[in-house]
């Protein structure tokens, strides 16, 4: 079966079917936003008889897709309130003809510099039949108040304010196209019947109005039998405007056919996340996806224990598709749970020193982490199972493993990670995947890199304390006390001796310090901020060396001013400390088969190729 029809409809009778209601916009459908000279530009198209492109309509009457309907701006008084159709391309030009033609309205619009601007619309008639003229040329627009003026309005140009200045003028109003016979009326009376006015709008009518009364349209029409996601995949696909349509607005249009205001609804929920600066960045999509995967995970669950078999129950999935197709009670059934989850994620990321959004390695994992926690409940509160849950995440992290096409991996994550912590399962696929090269930790610069994030969070969970106020680092100090991660080595002193910025820039090189201390280094050597540092706190000895300490460095290689000693000292404390989260054994350099490196990635794209760094105990 063919999914679409394909004819020719005239334009007369689209822009009659919008006024009345049959043809309106899917709720998904953007705003209008064609300007000035777009407008114009259409206008002329049309009288000109020239192609202005085929519409997409979509036929409705089927109830699984369903989306709420929207009139098409300015059809205000619309007989019928469910369509026959809805526009799924061609909004813009259809919005711009029914505006201009049919309301009898002045248009709100913008000009070329993106002001809004209100204008009304008209056809020089004389330049219209003056076949020495662009006809495009004879399509003007004038104010509010229907004129042209110059000298900031002081002088006005042209008056059409009255009909008989528009008689006079010889200027046509576009928005009496479809009531021609009553301005000629008029006309004609103005120009007392005048044969040579008379012979003018003959010829006018012939060439210009009747262009429009005989205009045919190319129509495509989407049949109802389509599904969701066909027509949500066309709509991309065609769109002139080159929209990319969010899950979140499709599924909006299709709750809003049921009454849920699902845009409502993601507004509370940003108002519970907002006292969670790790959710900062948490997108109404994410909500959804989440949902989803919860969704599919409970059912496959209730089938299989129906059928006695997991086998025969539906995959866990949260692609697209499957995003498209969650219904609204699914959704009401698992959505407080999701945000009840993501609120607890953001508490359980806080407690292992990620404090907010810009320093959570991969925003992305809040997704499988949610849906993780809402079946977990209160099991995921015992402290074993703590554990064991941020052990799977710091393997996501130093694995690099959420950067992209993580929607497999989401699905394996859920039922995976509860099996293991909760039935002592095997280790899930996030797991045995992780890997880190002990070379990547000369590449992590930027917190580009969700690694260069871990590393910075498992650093303020050692327990380390400021330089020079000598208080801990924790949740109140980090924000107070505007704790960043600076660097060790001075850059003012490496590049003064010499030292590689791609080698002084790595997270080796850096640590959380406050503000103040950052600024109390300046670019002095190790060495000598150390010694200034000392007598600012008013400690000396053992005791500033353990101050130091908790940074996971030797003070040693600091008073010697030995930056490379340094470096391969405190790379292998980091290897150490990322071991120790990850559960993993990190193969050193010299154990490493040196057939391809694995750099990870720096804003998702992988720098070289893979090599096994982690291995599992």
């Amino acid at each position: 079966m063919e999914s679409f029809d394909s004819t020719k409809t005239s334009l007369k009778e689209i822009l009659k079917q919008v006024d009345n209601g049959r043809i309106q916009l899917p709720d998904f459908q953007r705003g209008w936003i064609w300007d000035d000279n777009r407008i114009k530009g259409i206008i002329a198209s049309i009288i000109k008889s020239f192609p202005i492109g085929a519409i997409m309509l979509l036929e409705t009457g089927n109830p699984s897709v369903r989306f709420k309907p929207n009139p098409i701006e300015g059809a205000t008084n619309c007989a019928i309130k469910e369509p026959d159709y809805l526009v799924l391309d061609g909004q813009q030009r259809i919005t711009s003809l029914y505006q201009t033609i049919v309301t009898n309205q002045i248009v709100t619009t913008r000009n070329e510099k993106n002001y809004e601007i209100k204008r009304w619309y008209y056809i020089d008639m004389k330049m219209a039949l003056d076949p020495t003229v662009d006809l495009e040329e004879a399509i003007i627009s004038v104010n509010e108040n229907k004129q042209i003026t110059k000298d900031i309005g002081r002088v006005v140009e042209l008056d059409l304010s009255q009909p008989e200045y528009e008689y006079e003028s010889l200027m046509y109003p576009v928005c009496m196209l479809d009531e021609y016979s009553t301005w000629r009326r008029e006309y004609n009376k103005y120009w007392k019947y005048d044969p040579q006015k008379s012979e003018f709008w003959d010829e006018f009518e012939r060439k210009i109005v009747n262009s429009y009364n005989n205009y045919m349209l190319p129509v495509i029409i989407m049949k109802k039998e389509n599904s969701k996601e066909a027509v949500c995949q066309v709509f991309e696909k065609v769109n002139t405007g080159g929209v990319v349509l969010t899950v979140f607005e499709l599924l909006t249009a299709t709750y809003a056919a049921e009454e849920f205001d699902l845009k409502h609804h993601w507004k509370e929920v940003k108002d519970k996340f907002k006292d969670y600066r790790i959710l900062d960045n948490t997108q109404n999509t994410d909500l959804i996806q989440a949902v989803t995967l919860l969704s599919r995970y409970r059912k496959k669950i209730a089938l299989a224990k129906q059928s006695d078999n997991a086998e025969e129950s539906p995959a866990v999935s949260c692609k697209r598709k499957d995003m498209l197709n969650l219904s609204l009670k699914d959704y009401l059934d698992n959505a407080q749970d999701i945000v009840n989850a993501f609120i607890k994620a953001a508490q359980f990321l806080a407690d292992n020193h990620i404090y907010s959004a810009r320093d959570l390695p991969y925003n992305t994992q809040l997704i499988p982490l949610a849906a993780i926690l809402a079946v977990m409940g209160s099991n995921a509160d015992i402290a074993g199972n703590k554990q064991k849950l941020m052990r799977w995440f710091w393997c996501g992290v130093f694995g690099e493993l959420y950067g992209s096409a993580n929607e497999t991996r989401y699905a394996l994550d859920l039922p995976q990670v509860v099996e293991w912590i909760l039935h002592n399962g095997p280790e899930p696929k996030t797991i045995y995947d992780a890997n880190f090269n002990p070379s990547r930790l000369f590449t992590l610069r930027t917190r580009n890199s969700a690694a260069y994030k871990g590393i910075y969070a498992l650093l303020l969970g050692t327990g380390l304390r400021d330089w020079l106020s000598n208080a801990k680092i924790d949740i109140q100090s980090y924000f107070s006390e505007r704790i960043d991660i600076h660097h060790i080595f001075p850059v003012a002193w490496c590049d003064k001796n010499n030292i590689p910025s791609a080698k002084y820039d790595c997270i080796i090189n850096k640590t959380p310090l406050s503000s103040g201390t950052n600024r109390f280094i300046s670019g002095d050597a190790p060495s000598r901020y150390l010694e200034r540092l000392a007598r600012k706190i008013g400690v000396t000895g053992q005791e500033f060396e353990n101050i130091l300490s908790t940074h996971q460095l030797d003070p040693s290689y600091l008073y010697a001013d030995d930056f490379n000693g340094f470096i391969n000292h405190r790379k292998e404390l980091l290897l150490q400390l990322i071991e120790t989260a990850t559960g993993k054994t990190i193969l050193r350099d010299d154990e490493i088969q040196e057939e391809g490196v694995y750099l990870g990635e720096e804003n998702g794209v992988a720098l070289s190729n893979e090599s096994k760094g982690l291995n599992s105990e």
